[in-house]
């Protein structure tokens, strides 16, 4: 078994803080939108803490973008050229689909800094880079109608700004989902939820020798 550090600590702070709000704001939204039926805590309770913690979103992820901005980690989220993207593409689809249920080892191999196969390269950059900011910005316009009427009435009004911010919510309700299963497909279970606490991957040893390869960053790789 080989052990790589793949996650720095303001890479997990940046998760688990993003994790906790994003269950928050699906708890609080579905206590605001079915009021009545799912009758947790009031209204206004549910109100105020889908704002405040949209707000605690907000600049977690400021803080993920500046550290990223500023961090030679961000190659992580650069995509191949084409040829080779979509080869790797086509196999990670590959695996997914059938390689997985019968015992195909992944074909995609972490290093320090290619932390993300291909298909999540693409997925990762469609939620932090589109669908975040307009959840954000679709948020904030609905946090305060009357202050921002003119932009609201630009978007073509509130119930245009608040399908867009239902829709992306049902998106990310399914993606957490989906999130937590890739997450339990590790060499066992939890070994991809323990990395996100420790910053620690373990790999079997014959991925981990074809991972070390792949980086200069050996410094980071050391067996157990």
């Amino acid at each position: 078994m080989n052990v790589v550090y793949l996650h720095p600590l303001p890479v997990r702070i940046w998760h688990w803080i993003n994790a906790t709000c994003m269950i928050l704001l699906i708890l609080s939204a579905l206590q605001i939108r079915y009021v009545g039926l799912i009758d947790v805590t009031s209204f206004k309770t549910a109100v105020l803490l889908h704002n405040w913690t949209g707000f605690v979103m907000i600049g977690n992820y400021f803080i993920w973008l500046l550290f990223y901005l500023n961090s030679d980690k961000i190659k992580a989220y650069h995509p191949e050229p084409p040829k080779k993207f979509f080869e790797g593409a086509f196999r990670q689809m590959q695996f997914y689909a059938y390689g997985i249920f019968v015992g195909d080892p992944n074909p995609f191999r972490v290093t320090p800094y290619n932390k993300f196969n291909p298909l999540q390269i693409v997925l990762y950059q469609i939620v932090v880079l589109l669908l975040l900011p307009i959840q954000f910005v679709t948020g904030i316009l609905l946090w305060d109608v009357k202050h921002f009427s003119a932009q609201v009435d630009f978007f073509g009004g509130v119930r245009v700004v608040d399908s867009v911010h239902v829709l992306i919510f049902i998106f990310f309700v399914f993606f957490i989902q989906m999130h937590i299963y890739l997450a339990t497909l590790g060499h066992t279970p939890l070994a991809h939820i323990k990395a996100m606490f420790t910053g620690y991957e373990e790999f079997e040893d014959h991925d981990a020798a074809k991972s070390s390869a792949d980086t200069s960053f050996k410094g980071d790789t050391t067996r157990v």
